[in-house]
């Protein structure tokens, strides 16, 4: 069984969905462009990671589906949104990262302005 996907740390395809989804609805494949983009190309969601990260973010009630934006949408899409819970969540994994790159500035592993 997989871990809950709010459980910190959050695995790089949860945080990166959550993350594009912070931005706008998208759908698929706007997900995955936008997690490739964010990460600079390290993390590329292929179809099986994709949807089932998404599956398992709506039932935990992070992400939902909603309506296409526009009418003349692809109907085979499927478009998702970030819930108040799954930005909190987001904002509580953001919150973690930025101790861990303080703390690595603090023990001068990175530079002050990195």
């Amino acid at each position: 069984m997989s871990p809950h996907p709010a459980e910190a740390p959050l695995r790089p395809p949860v945080f990166h969905i959550l993350l594009a989804l912070a931005e706008r609805d998208l759908h698929g494949l706007g997900i995955a462009d936008a997690a490739e983009e964010a990460s600079e190309g390290v993390v590329e969601l292929g179809p099986g990671t994709l949807y089932r990260s998404l599956s398992e973010l709506a039932d935990a009630e992070l992400i939902r589906q909603v309506e296409a934006p526009t009418e003349d949408a692809d109907p085979r899409r499927k478009y998702y949104r970030l819930t108040d819970d799954g930005r909190g969540v987001l904002v509580a994994e953001t919150a973690r990262l930025q101790r861990v790159l303080e703390r690595a500035r603090d023990g001068r592993i990175l530079p002050e302005h990195a």
